[in-house]
């Protein structure tokens, strides 16, 4: 991959590390705190590029800690899910692997020191009143708790620890200002009681801090450099500086923020793709339909066409959504240099070449990939039958159509000339076998008496063809935007974003294909062979991308 090019973020790093800056003499370290509620999807990779891709740029170090402080819906198989996939975009953390759930102790410690302080506070507020206390940008907030001595708000903050007390009964508020035209200044909770079992800690834990409590003290225990995060933290990171600043950690990170990620077509609310998997309208989190990075690799995107996606859509602090189109084009501009090409044919019609002798087959050799000669060459068997696809015949043919129709002569890829003849139909009068003849002169495709011949169509031999699934995916949903506020997604579920064919016919070459390994189907698109379903024998191939270009680059 290409060196991350220079944005807002390097700008600020290179001025912290240069002569005089916050963090002169210092090595940049940054951080990918993910949540272990969920799979990574398309939009984490912009956070997880920027993340290790700066500290990468700059020599530096890149922690992953798992974001656990909220033992609801956290589980071991979303973290193992998320180291997997960000080892599989070329990413790595050595022994920097950490929980958030690591520093519990650490930030009670912190906490109960915020209250020595005066600086923190036991609020006995319900959440319903606690709602109703928060003012307005013209009245602040109000707690009768506020004043109440350190000594009984520590003695109520070790009995929360001690689960003395039902949910919601007390939180742990800090100390700020409750005039703040910044609400989340508005003395923010920083401790809730929750009686959940935690995935790591199990019951040890009945008191859990809140993420803008905990992640400032954690990058700081890490001495992480820069926070990079996204810009919906923009307006919490007077908080963020609060906390560094008044808690005993060894060093004070800096936050910067950055426009997140948003696709068309598509959703990235973990919420909202739990829902799609859980109430069975995807086959799960890797379904090639989702955005999730395992869904996204099953259907075969490839690393380097995320990174480049990203690196290419740049970092910004303005938001945008960019076109699904331009992240199928950057998966297309990489298969294109290095996916292998072979025939299939999916919608399998026979093609019987009636002057061949029936006894007869030939191998002819055939480019593994013309943009790569280095791959060299292939052989494929040919005989009198053939398959070929439906729509490359045609009984009345349309304006300019070029392949087969009776009276018409098109290549057959690096093989023979034919002429189609005639055709049959069943009884339902669907054409079920072509006819035609080759001219012997033609082998390879050339022409010895300079006639042109418009058309060329691919073929598999009928003798030695495997049988195969195709599956052809398109998106999820009809709406560009579906995850807009007064939209409910599930109404733009996409009827048609799977189309499974079955009894396609693919060359024998296929025969051991094995995934990852990318090939462009001739004419047809990229596919993959499915890493779940596939198998020896009962070969099952996504289809990756198309090979028509839908992007449009602005000008």
């Amino acid at each position: 991959m290409e060196e991350i090019s220079k944005n807002f973020i390097h700008a600020f790093i290179e001025e912290d590390i240069a002569e005089g800056g916050r963090f002169e003499g210092r090595r940049v370290h940054t951080r990918f705190p993910p949540e272990p509620n969920g799979y990574l999807h398309i939009g984490h990779c912009k956070a997880l590029c920027i993340d290790f891709g700066s500290a990468e740029k700059y020599g530096g170090l890149c922690n992953l800690r798992m974001d656990d402080t909220n033992p609801a819906k956290e589980d071991t198989e979303y973290v193992d899910a998320i180291k997997e996939d960000i080892r599989w975009l070329g990413f790595d953390w050595d022994d920097r692997f950490y929980y958030g759930s690591d520093y519990f102790g650490k930030t009670y410690e912190l906490a109960v020191g915020l209250i020595k302080k005066g600086l923190a506070y036991v609020c006995e507020l319900s959440p319903e009143e606690f709602k109703q206390s928060r003012g307005d940008l013209t009245t602040p907030a109000t707690s009768p708790y506020r004043d109440r001595p350190i000594e009984e708000s520590l003695d109520l903050f070790e009995r929360m620890k001690n689960g003395e007390f039902p949910e919601g009964a007390m939180t742990l508020r800090a100390k700020i200002d409750l005039a703040s035209g910044n609400f989340n200044m508005r003395d923010p909770v920083l401790y809730r009681i929750r009686y959940i079992s935690h995935h790591r800690t199990g019951d040890e834990w009945c008191i859990y801090p809140m993420y803008d409590f905990a992640h400032p003290i954690q990058d700081a225990l890490e001495e992480i450099t820069h926070s990079l995060c996204s810009l919906e933290y923009e307006d919490h990171r007077p908080l963020y500086e609060w906390v560094i600043n008044n808690t005993d950690v060894p060093s004070k990170p800096r936050q910067i923020e950055f426009a997140r990620l948003d696709i068309n077509y598509t959703v990235m609310s973990k919420r909202k793709l739990r829902r799609l998997v859980e109430e069975g309208m995807v086959s799960g989190w890797d379904d090639p339909r989702m955005p999730t990075l395992c869904g996204l690799r099953r259907r075969g995107y490839t690393p380097a066409s995320i990174r480049n996606f990203i690196e290419r859509i740049g970092v910004s602090k303005v938001p945008s959504t960019v076109d699904y189109a331009f992240l199928e084009h950057c998966l297309r501009d990489d298969l294109n240099s290095h996916a292998k090409r072979v025939m299939a044919v999916l919608r399998p019609v026979k093609l019987i070449i009636t002057n061949y002798p029936e006894s007869l087959s030939e191998e002819f050799e055939i480019e593994n990939n013309p943009e790569r000669p280095e791959d060299g060459s292939r052989t494929v068997s040919f005989s009198r039958e053939l398959w070929i696809e439906a729509d490359d015949f045609m009984e009345v043919p349309i304006k300019k159509y070029n392949r087969l129709y009776p009276g018409n002569e098109v290549r057959l890829k690096s093989a023979y000339i034919v002429k189609c003849t005639g055709f049959k139909k069943d009884d339902n009068g669907s054409v079920v076998e072509v006819y035609a003849q080759y001219d012997p002169e033609t082998r390879g495709g050339s022409t010895p008496d300079g006639r042109k011949v418009r058309g060329t169509i691919h073929w598999v031999d009928s003798r030695t063809a495997l049988d195969a699934e195709v599956r052809i995916y398109e998106n999820l949903f009809t709406d560009p935007n579906p995850d807009a506020a007064d939209k409910d997604f599930l109404d733009y579920l996409n009827p048609k974003s799977l189309e499974v064919l079955k009894g396609c016919k693919v060359e024998r070459s296929l025969e051991s294909a094995a995934f990852p390994q990318p090939f462009q189907f001739l004419r047809l698109g990229y596919f993959c062979v499915d890493n779940k379903d596939s198998k020896p024998g009962a070969l099952v191939f996504n289809r990756s991308v198309s090979l028509k270009d839908g992007f449009k680059p602005q000008q």
